[in-house]
């Protein structure tokens, strides 16, 4: 029997903002150097020192944020040592992630350089736990300051005349731990004293980020949000999917169906921590004015075998695939209040959309669900629900959102999570007669995974499976698959709802 899938288009919701799907790059293994950054004089092929073929693949996925220094990083990260003349730079040791020298070769105009190839909002992290107000402030004077100032002449000596425009700012890191091991409310006051420093310069609007909960620390929500929550725009929530305990993760590529189901089971708890955190906020701020940052998520395994275990690098096989496939689907059903998340980490860490080794690339399963899911950004969400059967261990077998662009067209994205088990599914599409449907879809067994030798196991291609209905479409969806479908409505059925014939 077919699952029964419902999509209402005419009951348009709250705004997708392209920002949920936003990425986080933090001097942390290879994620910088060899990852993004190479340096102007190195052979593999760069503008100003930064890959091209890496900002092509972030620019195909439409990137729409960038999170940086950290992590971690950034509380112990002092912006004055990255500017100026390379070789002058201070260096440092990265206490965090392997002990490896930092040399602060890509400090703030570099990373602002990426956002500007790349073409996306750059989102900073400033230091707190170990960082001055001073030294912070200094910094939003140094990138946004439009006039004669100190920080502007330092800007304009270091080669940048004319001002940034920096749109999101954090102010500080995980305050209850790597940034400071910090109490609730001693945070909440220190983040009104930084806050207050944290200028709007010329026409340059901060949207100020506060430090947020780990995971399901509803006191630390409620404690800042009373004692600060007017004060900022935005605060953070970090939630890893991590199959096993700290101490043995499990590994990236080399796991049972059963932990393939329980990481899913895992992820799904992200929608149970947006709705808890959300019912705090909505008690100190029932307009919704401050949205509930995810600036770090994703999948957290073992580190890959023979690698340094503090660069964190790991394989990405399709079922992270599917755990990116729920949380972006979960940020569109919540995105009322939820109005950025980053994923951790864009290249060489952690859940990464890119690998790179020396000159080579390539796109993880990660990278195509991203791309499955850009026509998401900036649309609406509208009203859809699945009438779905379990898949294992009270994993859902099918999980879904849809959402309508300016111009009418309706995208749906769509994952199975059976590892096993194809789905038939009847879409039933109230009040709206498709003029054309098209379909992209990821599959592949749970394990298969994209290697520099065979780049192409896990990619993207053309779904034709799909067939007219009564009342909408049917079609069945492989097991282990993420799907795009798009659907343009005839030009007669949308008639008087404001919306234009693709």
């Amino acid at each position: 029997m077919a699952n029964r899938f419902v999509v209402d288009a005419n009951r348009k919701k709250s705004k997708i903002h392209k920002e949920l799907q936003g990425h986080f790059s933090e001097h942390l293994g290879r994620c910088i150097y060899g990852g993004l950054f190479v340096g102007k004089n190195s052979e593999i092929p760069n503008v100003n020192g930064l890959r091209t073929d890496v900002v092509e693949a972030l620019k195909e996925i439409r990137v729409p944020v960038l999170r940086w220094p950290g992590g971690c990083f950034a509380d112990e990260y002092h912006w004055k040592d990255g500017i100026g003349p390379a070789e002058s730079r201070k260096k440092m040791v990265n206490t965090h992630w392997g002990g490896v020298v930092e040399d602060n070769s890509f400090g703030t105009h570099e990373f602002l350089e990426l956002c500007r190839q790349i073409g996306c909002e750059p989102y900073i992290n400033g230091n707190v736990g170990s960082g001055t107000v001073q030294e912070m402030s200094e910094w939003v004077e140094y990138m946004t300051f439009d006039g004669v100032s100190p920080m502007a002449d330092l800007r304009s000596a270091n080669g940048r005349e004319e001002p940034w425009k920096i749109k999101y700012f954090g102010i500080g890191n995980e305050n209850w731990g790597c940034g400071g091991n910090m109490r609730p409310s001693y945070y909440a006051d220190l983040y009104r004293q930084f806050q207050t420093y944290v200028r709007n310069y010329g026409d340059n609007r901060v949207f100020k980020i506060a430090c947020g909960p780990s995971n399901d620390d509803y006191k630390w929500t409620d404690t800042v949000m009373e004692i600060a929550g007017k004060y900022m725009d935005g605060l953070s929530l970090h939630y890893y999917t991590v199959p096993g305990p700290w101490s043995h993760k499990g590994s990236a590529t080399d796991f049972s169906e059963d932990e393939y189901y329980l990481t899913l089971k895992k992820t799904l708890f992200m929608d149970e921590l947006i709705q808890n955190h959300t019912e705090i906020m909505n008690r100190h701020d029932p307009e919704h004015r401050v949205g509930l940052i995810v600036d770090e998520w994703g999948t957290w395994f073992d580190v890959e075998p023979g690698t340094n275990p503090g660069f964190l690098y790991q394989q990405n096989t399709m079922r992270d695939a599917l755990v990116a496939a729920v949380n972006l689907n979960i940020f569109n059903k919540h995105s009322d209040r939820v109005r950025m998340a980053n994923i951790a980490q864009m290249v060489n860490v952690l859940q990464s959309v890119i690998l790179t080794e020396g000159a080579d690339m390539i796109k993880t399963p990660t990278w195509s669900v991203f791309d499955l899911y850009k026509a998401h950004q900036d649309a609406h969400l509208v009203e859809s629900w699945i009438e779905s059967g379990t898949a294992a261990d009270g994993v859902p077998q099918l999980h879904e959102s849809a959402s309508v662009d300016d111009s009418g067209v309706l995208h749906i994205t769509i994952a199975n999570l059976s590892a096993d088990s194809a789905a038939d599914v009847s879409c039933e599409l109230p009040g709206l007669h498709p003029e054309k449907i098209s379909a992209r879809i990821l599959s592949g067994g749970i394990h298969d995974h994209n290697t520099f030798e065979c780049p192409h196991t896990v990619s993207i291609r053309d779904f034709s499976g799909i067939t007219s209905a009564e009342n909408g479409f049917e079609f069945s969806i492989p097991a282990c698959s993420v799907m795009e479908i798009t659907i343009i409505p005839s030009e007669v059925t949308m008639r008087g709802a404001n919306y234009i014939k693709a």
